[in-house]
């Protein structure tokens, strides 16, 4: 349990400290991304990797017990910096990804980021637009609203400029848009969504649109559940460092 220190930032981490290939978790919450939400997943990646991955677990910037300044400009790229710079932190060139939710968009910052450091991507029903813009918009101001009693510096047209970066445009996973995931070669694991946040639209555009990816429909519950665990294993030893 520890924190790193980037650009005015704090990041908490979790860090299994294992000799393994790595695994970088980022866990569901929306604006609100941090560890504890693993405990209410339909399954804990943390124990399921155990002994078999060196495990990384963070709280996104200003979510659980992260901090950090809030900029106008700030946004995807950010984040996708703030992920970087831990791995960097930790002395980890190449790893996987296993994001959940907000998770998704991540890892394909990630991607974008550093291809050639982004070996695997799992990607538990991931956000995505589909006639849900104003949830979204909804979700950050809920987040927002808490932070600003205690950021009265931060004004207005800042929160709104960050939203917007986040959640503005057209692109069809916020960050990235269909012509970048038809490009990406890295191996990706989508295990379907289905509500408003996560629309089915989404999962099954990544798994017809990118290259090399694979759906699991069914994975919550019961035998489901079990058979997708094993799968998303198998999957990351598949595409082992």
């Amino acid at each position: 349990m520890s924190n790193y220190e980037r650009d005015g930032a704090s990041i908490y981490y979790e860090d299994s400290g294992d000799n393994l290939p790595a695994v970088l978790l980022i866990a569901p919450g929306g604006m609100k991304s941090s560890i504890g939400f693993w405990d209410n997943t339909p399954w804990d990646p943390r124990e399921h990797l155990r002994g078999r991955f060196r495990v990384i677990a963070m709280d996104q910037r200003n979510a659980g017990r992260s901090t950090a300044p809030v900029r106008a400009e700030d946004g995807w790229h950010t984040y996708t910096a703030d992920q970087l710079g831990l791995m960097d932190h930790l002395g980890i060139q190449r790893f996987h990804v296993a994001g959940m939710c907000i998770g998704g968009p991540y890892s394909f910052g990630l991607i974008g980021g550093a291809p050639e450091r982004v070996v695997s991507a799992t990607l538990f029903q991931p956000i995505g637009r589909d006639d849900n813009r104003d949830a979204f918009y909804a979700m950050f101001d809920d987040w927002a609203s808490t932070l600003a009693t205690e950021m009265a510096n931060v004004s207005r047209d800042t929160w709104s400029s960050f939203r917007e970066n986040m959640y503005g445009g057209d692109k069809v996973l916020f960050n990235v848009d269909e012509t970048f995931i038809a490009a990406c070669t890295t191996p990706l694991l989508v295990l379907l969504g289905n509500d408003l946040y996560h629309p089915q639209s989404t999962s099954r555009m990544l798994a017809d649109t990118a290259p090399n990816a694979t759906l699991i429909e069914s994975w919550k519950e019961g035998e489901a559940r079990n058979a997708a665990m094993k799968l998303c294993l198998e999957f990351l030893q598949r595409n082992n460092l």
